[in-house]
């Protein structure tokens, strides 16, 4: 989701008066469960469709891609340990991430090719700055063609929209995006209430924080239950079934005013800093990167020793900054990277209030974390 999009659209249409301080956050209560047997054949329709080990792209268009959507999914399915998985650039040079953090692709789309003309298994698909990017466009469509099975995370259905591959088929998206892939794909049947799709070769996410359990979904299918619950007890993560409630993110009109209040706050604007070097978790430095650049009053960077780290597991990071002059150190990540989120949106409530963080929340589509009292403040 383009944050900057997100917040004149809408502001277009909202007053803005009443809900600068009316923020409330949401919680998320799933109106209609997954059962067991619905489970069970989502995951059935996710399994790999070529190899047993399967292959796994991640798609990055150079000029802006979804931070979390991103790094999340190549992250879980690498540690997994039961695919192969690269991420792939519609052009050399870094990639920008959006809307926090700079890597390098390990190749890009044509070096992927050379090394596998049959294609990939799965093409992962995150929220794109240009959903249109003609060179990410065409080759969706090409390894579709070829057998891939194509996941979109969040916004990234759009692109996935433009390649055609929605029409005729159930799908979802981030809650601000649904109206748009509608229009882009006017067949599509939006499934409520899921937070991943699956259906003949496609998959779909609702927003950013769906990246985690669409990721476990998918070491599920392709290991078995037994490995991808081991996995979710490692990350910290309770479940990962499809439950949602898209209704709690419907309306964005209580949280335009509090953006529009942080945005024009040009003297209280921060730059957060999170330390890294070698080895660091990169799932937990994406979501806590991701949630401090989307309040409108902050920005987050990278601080480190060298111009670029190699995460955990084997990442490139393009370090941001060398000289802490101006910066506000974050605190250490927590130890469970599935915490993340819950971790930031914490922070974040305590630095700048209820109605900054429930306006993150709901940019991430990330239910209201369990814990963090819901009183309502101005903040600072």
């Amino acid at each position: 989701m383009n944050r900057r999009t997100f917040l004149w659209q809408t502001a277009a249409t909202t007053s803005l008066v009443t809900a600068a301080c009316s923020t409330k956050p949401t919680v998320e209560y799933a109106a209609h469960p997954v059962s067991a047997e619905e489970h069970a054949a989502t995951i059935a329709a996710m399994k790999p469709p070529k190899r047993a080990r399967p292959l796994v792209a991640v798609l990055c268009d150079n000029p802006g891609s979804e931070t979390t959507d991103l790094i999340i999914p190549w992250s879980i399915l690498s540690r997994s340990g039961v695919a192969d998985v690269e991420i792939v650039s519609t052009e050399p040079g870094p990639v920008r991430l959006v809307p926090a953090l700079r890597i390098n692709a390990h190749m890009t789309t044509a070096e992927f090719e050379a090394s596998w003309p049959d294609g990939p298994d799965y093409v992962i698909v995150p929220a794109f700055h240009h959903p249109k990017s003609p060179r990410a466009v065409d080759w969706i469509k090409r390894m579709a063609g070829s057998g891939a099975s194509i996941v979109s995370i969040c916004a990234g259905a759009l692109t996935v929209g433009h390649a055609g591959l929605f029409e005729g088929r159930a799908a979802t998206t981030h809650w601000y995006s649904v109206d748009d892939l509608r229009k882009i794909s006017p067949n599509m049947t939006w499934k409520q209430d899921r937070r991943y799709v699956a259906d003949n070769g496609v998959i779909s996410t609702t927003g950013v924080s769906a990246s985690i359990p669409v990721s476990l979904a998918l070491v599920e299918a392709i290991a078995g239950t037994e490995r991808a619950n081991e996995l979710a007890a490692e990350l910290g993560v309770a479940a990962f079934d499809e439950t949602h409630d898209s209704a709690a993110y419907a309306n964005a009109n209580g949280y335009i005013g509090r953006a529009i209040v942080n945005a024009g706050n040009l003297l209280g604007k921060e730059t957060h800093a999170i330390e890294v070097a070698d080895n660091i978790d990169e799932l937990t430095l994406a979501v806590t990167a991701d949630a401090w650049s989307r309040t409108y009053r902050s920005s987050c960077v990278t601080l480190g020793d060298k111009p670029m780290i190699t995460t955990k597991h084997g990442l490139q990071v393009i370090v941001d900054r060398t000289n802490p002059r101006g910066l506000n150190l974050l605190p250490t990540l927590p130890a469970k990277p599935g915490s993340g989120i819950d971790t930031a949106l914490a922070g974040i409530h305590q630095r700048y209030g209820l109605p900054t963080a429930a306006f993150v929340a709901l940019q991430l589509e990330h239910p209201w974390p369990p814990g963090i009292e819901l009183v309502s403040q101005q903040g600072v």
